[in-house]
């Protein structure tokens, strides 16, 4: 281990400029969207003493991690939501969030593995693997079924050491140009290791290979496996979103003085002598800067209809973002149990459209209590990186097939009541598109943007960079006013192999 040290990574810091504690001046702040995003810059800017409005075009708050009040036809009450959300424990930025209203992230239940399953038995984990790299990628190649000695030979070595060579510059540069599936064709993996090793991965972005950007492929490799001095083991949240995440940090908010105005959509922004006006489908808002925390539909829908306030180069910019390929979460209640042993999550690769099998009685509470009443079970089936257009009924017919020949007590099942959501608004990152992604600060100083689609000084993805984009436009608008932001985390920057190593 003694050779190794040298290579250890650890969190990298990122402070924000230095400055006063709090604001002297009134800022009056707008905050467009009520997700993770919109509401880590919330909660940033009114610490500090603005005054904050969220305005969410849903009647509750959580945007693409939200939960919808229902009710089965059992009469219980439930609260839908879009599926599986792994809180890894390097998503440093939403931990330091959820803090602030739950300090021992009890909300929180550590899983101890998240296998991948394939057909014939085939199956990967993640257990037990070090933290440290290299020591993981060894490891992980070591035990894996799915690489012989053989294979091993034929994989090029040059192409494989760029997920250990991970730079924010020269990796952005050399491959964002080409997509993810040319990378991946010149490492020579074997077919089966490429399908439970890659495939997967690619797909929980909700992109297919040959349409992600190979630096991006790269970069999370490196966030989330060779440059991750977590683990890849995670967490999950143990009750509804609505119950374990946005009910205590909307009381946490609204205790700031942060006003939140529901089921109101914003179309767009006007000058208003020295503020900024927000133009929505109830009251216009003034304020004195915008941070707009939309996703890529809604981000789109709005800079177009602000030619006064965004600069064209930024409507163009916007205009070109796109949304990855369709996704389906599909929930089942059921009236018998899953078979004992089962894994409270399984990633699949090769079963068709099948991409995870999640058993929300095992961690959940509301889940485990309708087990627990009437025998049965909550089973969620995903679909990520859909066909455009793929028919509904096609995914329900492909995604009980695969379930069924992986758990084949589902098949004697009754369903007592279900809900399936489609959806195709996460945000792509397809080849090429890295330069012209808009960053957190715009031309326009008062007006900053938020969401997991922006540019990011550092790896991030999903919730994390949600929450790490809000935080960031906070910092930008207190840094114009003088006062000192959030300081941020990140895993390092760069790949141990990297020119100048991890900093």
């Amino acid at each position: 281990m003694g050779p190794l040290r040298r290579f250890a990574q650890a969190p990298e810091r990122h402070e924000p400029l230095p400055g006063k504690a709090r604001l002297l001046e009134p800022l009056r702040v707008t905050v467009v969207g009520g997700g993770l995003a919109g509401c880590a810059a919330a909660l940033i800017l009114a610490e500090r003493g603005a005054a904050v409005t969220v305005i969410e075009r849903e009647p509750v708050l959580g945007g693409r991690v939200g939960a919808i009040p229902d009710r089965l036809a059992t009469g219980q009450p439930i609260a839908m939501e879009r599926g599986f959300h792994a809180f890894f424990r390097q998503y440093y930025n939403l931990r330091a969030f959820m803090r602030r209203f739950d300090p021992d992230l009890s909300s929180l239940v550590p899983l101890d593995d998240y296998p991948l399953l394939g057909p014939g038995g085939r199956s990967e984990s993640f257990a037990g693997l070090p933290h440290a790299t290299p020591l993981n990628v060894m490891a992980l190649v070591w035990r894996t079924p799915s690489l012989g000695l053989g294979d091993l030979a034929r994989v090029d070595a040059r192409q494989a050491l760029e997920m250990l060579r991970f730079s924010p510059e020269r990796t952005w540069a050399a491959f964002d140009d080409q997509p993810a599936s040319t990378w991946l064709d010149a490492l020579r993996f074997p077919a089966r290791a490429r399908q439970m090793l890659f495939d997967v991965f690619a797909h929980s972005f909700f992109d297919a290979e040959h349409e992600m950007s190979a630096a991006r492929m790269i970069e999370m490799f490196h966030l989330y496996f060779t440059g991750n001095p977590e683990g890849l083991v995670f967490d999950v949240m143990g009750s509804p979103f609505s119950e374990g995440l946005w009910r205590p940090a909307q009381a946490l908010l609204e205790g700031l003085g942060v006003r939140f105005v529901p089921d109101t959509r914003v179309e767009g922004l006007d000058r208003a002598g020295s503020a900024l006006r927000v133009r929505t489908s109830g009251s216009d808002e003034l304020a004195d800067a915008v941070v707009l925390a939309t996703d890529v539909a809604g981000l789109q829908t709005i800079v177009a209809g602000s030619p006064q306030v965004a600069p064209a180069a930024l409507r163009a910019q916007v205009a070109r973002l796109s949304a990855a390929r369709p996704f389906c979460v599909w929930r089942l209640w059921l009236d018998a149990p899953t078979r004992p042993g089962r894994s409270a999550f399984a990633g699949t690769a090769g079963c068709g459209w099948l991409d995870n099998i999640s058993l929300l009685h095992l961690y959940q509470d509301e889940a485990r209590a309708f087990a627990e009443g009437s025998g049965g079970s909550v089973v969620e089936l995903h679909a990520y990186a859909l066909p455009p257009g793929t028919d509904e009924g096609a995914v329900r017919r492909d995604l009980w097939r695969q379930a069924v020949a992986l758990y084949p007590e589902l098949g004697a099942a009754r369903v007592i009541d279900e809900r399936l959501l489609l959806r195709d608004d996460c945000p792509a990152f397809p080849p090429g598109s890295r330069a012209q992604r808009p960053t957190v600060a715009t031309a326009e100083p008062r007006l900053v943007l938020a969401g997991d689609h922006v540019r990011l000084p550092f790896p991030a993805a999903l919730m994390e960079a949600a929450v790490s984009s809000g935080m960031l436009a906070a910092n930008h608008l207190l840094a114009t006013a003088g006062v000192r932001g959030e300081t941020l985390w990140s895993v390092p920057r760069r790949g141990i192999f990297a020119s100048g190593g991890p900093r």
